[in-house]
């Protein structure tokens, strides 16, 4: 289904990001990536334009098209209590300004069929004390995916994935851990990366301007004091 089509994934070298784009290998795809942390692909950092433009044109150079853009780099996560004025915008660029602009680049250049998937957040619907930063660009791409999926109708599909906990260590959890979950346990990258590639397949041929969001049921839990079992301490 992936065979030599053209998966740029940001954000992939470690984590989510790692394993989405593990998957496409999997099935056959030429995989681009961009991140801080030394790759196969292109050592960069998302948040400067000049380095987005760099990584944009060694794509095209290398593969002449592009059929699936996942946007996955990681924003600061932050609060109002620390973050600056610098960091709250950094967040913003990476977790926002970034997707954008890397869709603006590449979309001349985007195959039929083509497809774009948002990483963001169960953050943008809900929220922990001090997260401001990181819960702010959340929200921004999970907007930015409804505004894009009808700007590129006939161009791209366009969707997101707000994933809730997801275990990036291999870690093994029990107890309340993996009892509060609905679904009874943890989340892991594959979790993730396989709605990515349904995403991208011509399976969801009929699926844009939608967020996902997998989180084992969490945001759908009502919760309150005292109430099954739930106590708050404040």
């Amino acid at each position: 289904m992936f065979q030599d089509k053209v998966a740029v994934v940001t954000g992939g070298a470690q984590g989510i990001g790692r394993c989405i784009c593990e998957e496409f290998a999997k099935q056959g795809a030429k995989v681009c990536t961009i991140d801080l942390l030394e790759n196969d692909f292109f050592q960069g950092d998302v948040g400067k334009k000049e380095d987005l433009e760099r990584f944009a044109q060694k794509v095209i150079q290398t593969y002449g098209r592009v059929d699936f853009l996942v946007n996955n780099a990681k924003p600061l996560f932050l609060g109002i209590d620390t973050c600056t004025w610098e960091q709250f915008n950094q967040a913003l660029q990476v977790g926002v300004a970034a997707p954008f602009y890397l869709t603006q680049l590449l979309l001349p250049y985007f195959g039929e069929g083509a497809s774009i998937v948002n990483i963001s957040s169960s953050r943008d619907r809900m929220s922990q004390p001090f997260t401001e930063s990181y819960t702010a660009a959340k929200g921004g791409i999970a907007a930015l995916t409804h505004a894009l999926a009808v700007s590129l109708r006939d161009k791209a599909r366009v969707n997101s994935i707000s994933p809730g906990w997801i275990d990036t260590t291999g870690s093994q959890f029990f107890g309340a851990d993996e009892k509060q979950h609905p679904a009874g346990r943890v989340g892991t990258p594959q979790d993730i990366a396989q709605m990515v590639l349904f995403l991208c397949s011509d399976k969801a041929g009929f699926i844009t301007g939608e967020n996902i969001c997998i989180d084992g049921g969490m945001t759908h839990q009502m919760i309150y004091h005292d109430d099954c079992g739930w106590r708050f301490h404040g």
